[in-house]
């Protein structure tokens, strides 16, 4: 099956929300990074293959519907060429408020790599290499961190045909979504979630 719905925003601007968000539309299963933390023996070689170049889509989203979060985000590029009728969410936030969230958790997950038990080290250095290819090599400060943010989703607007791409911030809710999906509103509220303990626990395997 093709994918419909594709997120290309980053980690930390509320990617677990809108999975949730599209999975309640009806527009799941929707892929995120927690899919392949769940299967990370099919998983991570098969976007570490997308990584040098040898993708396989079909096998990558093999029953999945929709995708949001890295490692797609990173690829949006190929994507829009692949799925050339999909539509595409950008899902954004304040740059200052991005680099400190992301900071504290997924860069500072990142640079730890080495700390890390021997069964998440393959999937650590797959998600090191998605995230330098999205423009957040190790090493950056706030401000670099904060450039780069802001660089990636003007990249994304530059690429994807604004008819295409919904310029999205889950604080907004049902309404923009809901419209850009043709999906009816749902009678229960938006989900909030995946704050940084929440992260944390769901890297840990808690959640």
């Amino acid at each position: 099956m093709a994918i419909q719905v594709i997120g290309a925003g980053v980690g930390r601007t509320g990617t677990y929300s809108l999975k949730l968000a599209i999975n309640q539309l009806g527009r799941g299963p929707c892929h995120h990074m927690e899919a392949v933390l769940h299967a990370m023996p099919e998983q991570v070689p098969l976007w570490s293959a997308a990584l040098a170049g040898r993708a396989d889509w079909q096998a990558i989203y093999n029953s999945f519907e929709s995708a949001v979060d890295w490692p797609t985000a990173c690829f949006f590029r190929e994507l829009i060429k692949v799925y050339p009728s999909a539509k595409f969410v950008l899902t954004h936030r304040d740059p200052e408020k991005w680099a400190d969230s992301f900071g504290a958790t997924i860069y500072k997950l990142i640079a730890g790599r080495d700390q890390a038990p021997p069964e998440m080290k393959a999937w650590l250095e797959m998600a090191e290499g998605v995230i330098a290819r999205t423009g957040f090599p190790g090493g950056l400060d706030r401000d670099g961190l904060i450039r780069a943010f802001v660089a990636h989703n003007e990249a994304v607007k530059a690429t994807i045909p604004a008819s295409q791409l919904l310029v999205y911030e889950v604080k907004d809710g049902w309404d923009p979504l809901c419209e850009f999906l043709d999906a009816p509103l749902p009678s229960e509220a938006f989900p909030r979630t995946n704050d940084r303990a929440e992260f944390w626990d769901r890297v840990k395997g808690k959640i």
